[in-house]
């Protein structure tokens, strides 16, 4: 057990709704992930009815992909963003092969996929594999801190991270990253589980997260307890216009955001000018 006094000087943090130190966080939020990737699909299925599907194809169709990018997917293990992005853009030069006039379609596409925990990252890569992209040189998987990427100031034309900024330790430290890869005119895109502010749907929401939620993960994938911080970090994540001014103050203009289902997810963006 964490005393108060250690809590004070490794500086405390929210697990769900424990309070922990930052170093202990980082640790649990790594077991978690470790044990939930192998059935991270199926449960984001069964947790949403298949709606993250549309979600992610929503994130992407904001981002506005095209050939010649070069793109940084944070916290995107298993490839569910990077490869819709990789689609819509062959998408785009299947349907523009005609036009020779057209140079950016011979500029390399650059996807990359970068994701703290290796257990996410060997999924990404095994979808990969079975969707015949195990070779394809657009997509590189690194594994990396969202709070200290390893990529270049200015060398990113766009960037998304989906339901992963509410699981990092300084959420502050990952929108700076952000902004700092970014070339200017770069887009930032966050999809995120957000909050519900309509009365009736919010307790209907808030049962069906605390007590359907845990048991699917107990009942799917033997881990009660990973699924119940999930419930409990969505809670402890900022409401959908206090994260739009942390981006604006990350230095991100025409800071917007969409809230779906009625605020179940938000999707942010901004750009980098």
């Amino acid at each position: 057990m964490l005393s108060s006094t250690s809590l004070l000087h490794s500086h405390a943090t929210s697990f769900g709704f424990k309070e922990v130190s930052e170093e202990e966080k980082s640790r649990l939020v790594g077991h978690v992930f470790s044990n939930v990737a192998s059935n991270y699909d199926l449960m984001n299925d069964l947790m949403s009815g298949g709606l993250h599907r549309l979600w992610k194809d929503r994130l992407v169709s904001k981002l506005n992909p095209f050939p010649g990018m070069k793109h940084l997917d944070v916290a995107g293990g298993t490839g569910d963003v990077a490869f819709r992005i990789l689609e819509t853009i062959n998408s785009m030069k299947r349907r523009a092969i005609q036009d020779s006039l057209n140079d950016s379609l011979h500029e390399e596409t650059r996807i990359f996929i970068c994701d703290i925990n290796p257990n996410m990252l060997s999924v990404g890569k095994k979808r990969a594999l079975e969707r015949g992209l195990g070779e394809d040189k657009s997509l590189t998987w690194v594994e990396g801190d969202a709070e200290a990427l390893s990529f270049e100031d200015n060398s990113m034309d766009g960037y998304t991270i989906a339901f992963g900024i509410r699981n990092v330790t300084h959420i502050e430290k990952v929108l700076a990253e952000a902004y700092r890869v970014l070339k200017p005119g770069g887009r930032f895109l966050c999809l995120e589980l957000s909050h519900v502010e309509v009365p009736l749907f919010k307790d209907l929401y808030d049962l069906y997260s605390f007590s359907v939620i845990p048991a699917l993960g107990e009942l799917v994938a033997g881990d009660r307890a990973s699924y119940q911080y999930l419930v409990e970090s969505i809670r402890r994540f900022p409401p959908q216009e206090k994260f739009a001014s942390m981006i604006a103050d990350a230095g991100f203009q025409k800071v917007e955001y969409e809230s779906l289902v009625g605020g179940v997810v938000a999707i942010h963006s901004g750009l980098k000018f």
